[in-house]
């Protein structure tokens, strides 16, 4: 009935194209159109199909007929009549003025199916040996052929099933898990036509087939490659570089727009029946349906060869060389080529020469490098990681000469693999580096080299996967001199923000632009209205960057972060620099924010002094220890002994507790600062900072605006007055929602408590030359 009767009510587009005739109005009457009575009808007069008006001066709305109308479509006709201003089928349907058609309609839905088939193919590129010695193609690629546009779940047997269902005939056939791409050969000729013209356009879990040919790129092993379109590094990593900087900012604020667009609409279907919309939205009118302000964007004061990190893929080109380099696409799209970053304006002159040095290492290395397709391999991952000097940024040619320190983390999987032969090879390796580096000119700043053993099939390894430190040879005689062998204590470098020298370590996360960063962090202080009676929460806090270049400016700053060694970072970086009202907790953040919210900041419970002892504060234990703990290679220490240490630092502290508690009840403004990874929050953490009433301010940075939407939806809509019902949907149908309906579904069962609600967001362009940059997003109650 809701529905029925929202149909009979016209829109916004309805009432302008009314004072307009239609293409059904009798000539005769376009003259007279102010003088018909109200609510008397229109005569209809023969059918136009073409929208045309015998006077030149009168021209129809340009959205006349552009939607097809949702009421015909459920009901098979139209209570309006003559008077409705939308297509009735697929033959009264009018294009658009931008010249795209309805999406709901079947010219959309094509039209849309096209540009998204087209897209994938052009992004083919698959340069691995996968025959694996199961009847392949051999020296005849004539008779094999890619398919593209197969759903990622399917492996080799469902795509033989597939093609068995249609009949038809097949030699060999080839699908992995993850991929949209499949490879099929046939016996003879007239087994390749016949299948070709079954298989070509069928349709498969609603994409058309596509078939592309397979090329050969051998190497001396004599190992197949394919490729469809070639793409350059330049491309696929810097897409935005061949535009000017004032238009690359122009393309990012459009696109932090629509996405402050998109949180106004989704908080509009997230509010609870019979309650009013928040200020916030209804406010949203007059700002162009944004949610809050957008104050503009902040350039980025270095703009080639910004990156103090760079991961390097070790594979092979198109030609079949190794290479090392940047993938030239997605993995699930079939794409493996891999390219030399020589154009990429992103990444420093010591980054690629670094990779260069490798490069020509593995061309003369006995072991292989990964392969992809199989998950084998030896050779994964070069990164490189910066530490620059403190100073003024420079965008000149001779930017590279305030890189103090390097480190180098080489990616390795030593499965199957001899001991001796590893060992010989990171020598050699070792040998390379430092050499290479004092080859060059300059010579090249080579502080730490480190290798990673990982055994995933990605090359996103985890923060505690092994480590190994590697002796860098000397110059002059050649001897050997061993670095310490303590990887998690001394392998690190250092660099510098708003005066402050960090240690970082090979996992920690820190900032890939360093002076963006020092805009970004300076930015949040100011927004967060800090003062000498702030408690101060730096969530996912890394290296402890925000927290310590803000520590001068608040009374306390707690960090979590659940990385142990970034954590010891923090604290050593604290020590560093001589500040000493930061504490940093090793866990996950939706572990402990809520008890920790309690802990400083709820009275009744800070009276008490309760010994710290309970489950829920064993993460806050493990403060005193984390640094302790990033000490020693075996993560699983004895729990006698991680006791023993926390009893004696809280008797050394006791003279002193009850100062600490007094200070505690001085704090008399609170503030988090969040910045978590791409995925966003976790829902306690969202949680916890809703529903503790003394929290008033939050600082949200992101670098995936999507969940930044996300999780604002939960932060800034009004509580449901009842808990939402559960049903017997269950996982399942979750599972399909995007980042926004899942958020929608998630703040119906939030606890009742004052929402927030968006005042100002930024955008901060520390990507240069991609289509990333950082939003920041000041919320308050």
């Amino acid at each position: 009935m809701a529905s029925s009767s929202m149909d009979q009510i016209p829109s916004a587009a309805e009432t302008l194209t009314s004072q307009l005739p239609s293409d059904n109005t009798p000539t005769d009457a376009v003259s007279s159109i102010g003088d018909i009575p109200v609510g008397e009808k229109r005569k209809r007069a023969d059918e136009e199909t073409n929208l045309e008006w015998s006077d030149p001066n009168l021209t129809p709305s340009p959205w006349f007929k552009t939607s097809l109308c949702s009421y015909f479509r459920r009901e098979g006709n139209c209570s309006h009549g003559t008077t409705c201003r939308y297509a009735h089928g697929e033959a009264e349907l009018r294009q658009k003025p931008d010249n795209t058609w309805d999406p709901t309609s079947e010219r959309g839905k094509k039209a849309k199916m096209s540009e998204t088939a087209e897209a994938e193919e052009e992004e083919v590129l698959f340069t691995e040996d996968m025959m694996d010695g199961e009847g392949g193609c051999g020296d005849d690629l004539s008779l094999s052929k890619c398919l593209l546009h197969l759903p990622r779940k399917w492996l080799s047997d469902d795509l033989k099933m597939f093609v068995r269902q249609l009949g038809v005939e097949f030699k060999f056939a080839k699908k992995r898990r993850g991929m949209t791409v499949g490879f099929l050969t046939f016996e003879n000729a007239q087994q390749l036509h016949s299948g070709l013209q079954t298989l070509e356009g069928k349709a498969v879990c609603n994409k058309n087939l596509k078939i592309a040919d397979v090329l050969p790129r051998t190497t001396d092993k004599n190992e197949t490659k394919y490729l469809v379109k070639i793409k350059s590094a330049r491309e696929a990593v810097t897409p935005l570089a061949d535009l000017s900087y004032a238009d690359q900012l122009e393309q990012k604020k459009a696109s932090i727009m629509q996405w402050l667009k998109k949180l106004t609409r989704n908080a509009r279907k997230a509010c609870p029946n019979g309650k009013s919309l928040p200020e916030w939205v209804l406010q949203s009118r007059d700002i162009g349906g944004l949610s809050c302000n957008l104050e503009g964007i902040i350039e980025s004061p270095v703009r080639n060869g910004y990156r103090n990190k760079c991961e390097f893929s070790a594979g092979y080109s198109v030609e079949g060389k190794v290479t090392v380099g940047f993938l030239l696409g997605n993995f699930s799209a079939g794409v493996t080529a891999v390219e030399e970053p020589v154009d990429c304006p992103n990444i420093s002159k010591i980054s690629c020469r670094y990779a260069s040095i490798f490069q020509t290492f593995l061309e003369n290395s006995r072991l292989p490098v990964w392969n992809k397709y199989k998950n084998c391999g030896f050779w994964r991952q070069l990164t490189v990681r910066e530490g620059r000097k403190p100073g003024v940024f420079s965008n000149n040619e001779d930017a590279e000469t305030s890189i103090a320190e390097v480190m180098l983390i080489v990616q390795v999987c030593t499965t199957g693999t001899d001991e001796a032969e590893v060992a010989t090879e990171f020598e050699a390796m070792a040998k390379a580096f430092a050499e290479g580096a004092r080859a060059s000119n300059p010579t090249l700043p080579l502080t730490v080299l480190l290798v990673q053993d990982h055994q995933g099939i990605s090359n996103v390894a985890a923060p505690d996967c092994p480590l190994r430190l590697l002796p860098i040879p000397m110059s002059d005689n050649g001897a050997n001199q061993d670095q310490p062998t303590n990887v998690l204590a001394e392998a690190r470098i250092h660099d510098h923000i708003n005066n402050l020298r960090f240690s970082i370590s090979p996992t920690a996360f820190f900032q890939v632009n360093t002076g963006a960063a020092e805009k970004l962090y300076s930015l949040a202080g100011d927004w967060a209205d800090l003062g000498p009676d702030t408690l101060l929460f730096d969530v996912c806090c890394g290296t402890g960057t925000i927290g310590l270049t803000l520590a001068h400016r608040v009374g306390m700053v707690i960090g979590i972060e659940m990385n142990a060694s970034a954590v010891s970072d923090a604290e050593r970086n604290a020590k560093i620099n001589g500040l000493s009202n930061c504490k940093f907790i090793c866990s996950k953040a939706e572990d402990v924010m809520s008890s920790l919210l309690k802990e400083y900041l709820d009275v009744s419970q800070m009276e008490e002094a309760k010994p710290l002892s309970k489950a829920n504060d064993d993460p806050d234990k493990q403060i005193s220890s984390t640094e302790a703990m990033s000490n020693v290679d075996d993560q699983s220490l004895p729990t006698p002994n991680i006791q023993e240490e926390l009893q004696n630092n809280e008797q050394k502290d006791s003279s002193s507790a009850e100062p600490e508690r007094s200070t505690k009840l001085q704090f008399k403004n609170v503030v988090a600062i969040v910045d978590p990874p791409r995925p966003g929050l976790h829902p306690d953490v969202i949680k916890a900072l809703r529903t503790h009433p003394r929290l008033k301010t939050l600082v949200y940075i992101s670098c995936n605006p999507e969940t930044l939407v996300a999780n604002a939806i939960e932060l800034c809509t009004p509580s449901f007055l009842e808990k939402a019902e559960q049903g017997n949907h269950g996982f399942r149908k979750q599972r399909r929602m995007g980042t926004a309906a899942s958020a929608r579904h998630r703040a119906k069962k939030m606890p009742a408590s004052e929402p927030f609600r968006p005042v100002k967001a930024m955008a901060v362009d520390i990507f240069p030359h991609t289509d990333h940059c950082e939003m920041i997003m000041l919320l308050k109650r």
